[in-house]
């Protein structure tokens, strides 16, 4: 019994999907105008998580994640620039070069930190007769109107506005700070915003309401109901998605269907850094490469965030992504030296599915591992438990259970020498052979059984 909490009803419920064994995901994607950052790796972590745990349950998932290549604006609402022509103009290149560079990295970092792929990604410029289509049924049920910049879906026709984020459209309106413009409601949103009639824009389509491009919430209503059908199961994010991507998603989808998108909304809580806000202007906005480029293996960023519940915030500090390396170092070293897998106990098993069924509560899950690690089951026995494990923690394990770290003559004799130096008591010595052994890759601890050999 998997147990996930649900925005949509703010409470912790038994899942069941639509289909018996089957559970159909949408869960968005990055907008490809630039790196993905560590805080929306977070995100992604947690969606590959849950797509972990409901195939560790036996359940065949399909996921499905957007690439905004196009329509997202810089207030990430209907004002602004095209994220994607601000990348234009920062780089000189196409915005269709732009997206494939982003795109790539992105995907990169992916199999850095060992996310399985989404089973498709589609990207919104891909996918723009299936946007005006919905912006056609939108308008026949008298959800849209034009004003001289757009077409753009009318809030107060849906009576249900505002459920996902629990605030009213007046509740929106008095928090809001925008200029209305020629918009009816201050919640009202763009579906299809026109090009300026004085210039061309790169990425541009014709519409039966005029020249233009997509509004940024339609590419997630009109994708997820071709490659998933509505309502499906499951739609993830962050909860900046919440107020208004996510909101106006459940309105297009509710006014052209006149059926629930998901039935099932989660959201990742945010990252911060040395406990404040992420941003470039502060130089705390790191990528994976930053942290390969310091010497960081991914995994141990995916280690980091396996450490705390994905709907709670999750400080990001070095100290603490030291303390991470820490640890998966350890783990690695401890399992090389384990027999090869035999039988998986089940009663460490059952204890790990309990607590990942538990609204994937990956901490537990992990101290549960631990203590798996440290008990007196035999090796092989453990070995194979911490591979079933893996299935979900997604640490690489299988390549170091049960395989000895393997060094080359040279390093042995380093080691060796290291060990007479110390026991002569010869320090400089034994301080300058660990710095060669650390020149080729390895770190050397002192331990009570003698010196442990790890990679660095």
């Amino acid at each position: 019994m998997i147990k996930l909490y649900n925005t949509l009803t703010r409470e912790k419920e038994t899942f069941s999907p639509i289909y018996e064994g089957k559970v159909g995901i949408y869960a968005c994607g990055p907008t490809v105008y630039w790196f993905a950052h560590i805080g929306n790796m977070r995100t992604y972590l947690f969606v590959d998580v849950l797509r972990r745990v409901l195939e560790f349950n036996g359940l065949e998932v399909k996921l499905i994640m957007n690439i905004t290549d196009v329509g997202h604006l810089t207030d990430d609402a209907s004002e602004g620039e095209d994220k994607m022509i601000v990348a234009m103009q920062r780089e000189g290149k196409t915005a269709y070069k732009i997206a494939e560079f982003y795109t790539e990295a992105f995907m990169e970092d992916f199999k850095r930190l060992n996310i399985k792929p989404a089973n498709v990604y589609p990207r919104a410029t891909d996918h723009i007769p299936e946007q005006i289509e919905m912006i056609k049924h939108l308008e026949e049920n008298g959800y849209v109107y034009q004003t001289s910049d757009g077409v753009y879906f009318d809030t107060s026709m849906l009576d249900s506005y505002g459920r996902l984020s629990g605030q009213s459209a007046d509740e929106k309106k008095a928090g809001a700070r925008v200029d209305m413009g020629e918009k009816k409601n201050v919640t009202d949103f763009a579906l299809w915003k026109f090009s300026q009639t004085n210039s061309h824009r790169e990425m541009e389509w014709n519409s039966p309401w005029g020249t233009g491009f997509p509004g940024w919430h339609l590419e997630c209503s009109a994708m997820s109901m071709k490659y998933l059908d509505v309502p499906f199961d499951i739609h993830t994010g962050g909860i900046d998605h919440i107020p208004v991507h996510h909101e106006n998603e459940l309105a297009q989808t509710e006014g052209a269907e006149g059926v629930l998108q998901a039935n099932v909304w989660i959201h990742a809580d945010f990252l911060t850094v040395d406990g404040g806000k992420m941003s470039k202007s502060l130089g705390n906005l790191y990528t994976i490469e930053q942290l390969i480029e310091k010497g960081y293996d991914p995994l141990v960023y995916r280690y980091l965030v396996l450490g705390a519940h994905y709907r709670t915030k999750l400080n990001f500090t070095f100290e603490a992504l030291d303390g991470a390396q820490n640890a998966l170092k350890k783990l690695r070293a401890t399992v090389r030296s384990w027999d090869q897998p035999g039988e998986v106990n089940d009663e460490y098993e059952q204890r790990f599915l309990k607590v990942i069924n538990d609204d994937l509560n990956t901490p537990q899950a992990l101290a549960v591992l631990w203590e798996l690690v440290d008990s007196n089951v035999p090796p092989s026995e453990k070995a194979a438990t911490v591979l079933r494990f893996d299935q979900v923690l997604g640490l690489g394990l299988g390549d170091f259970i049960g395989n000895p770290l393997k060094v080359s003559d040279e390093v042995e004799v380093l080691i060796q020498e290291r060990a007479t130096a110390r026991a002569q008591k010869d320090w400089e010595l034994s301080d300058q052979l660990r710095d060669q052994i650390h020149a080729r890759g390895y770190l050397v601890e002192d331990t009570a059984e003698g010196q442990q050999l790890t990679e660095r």
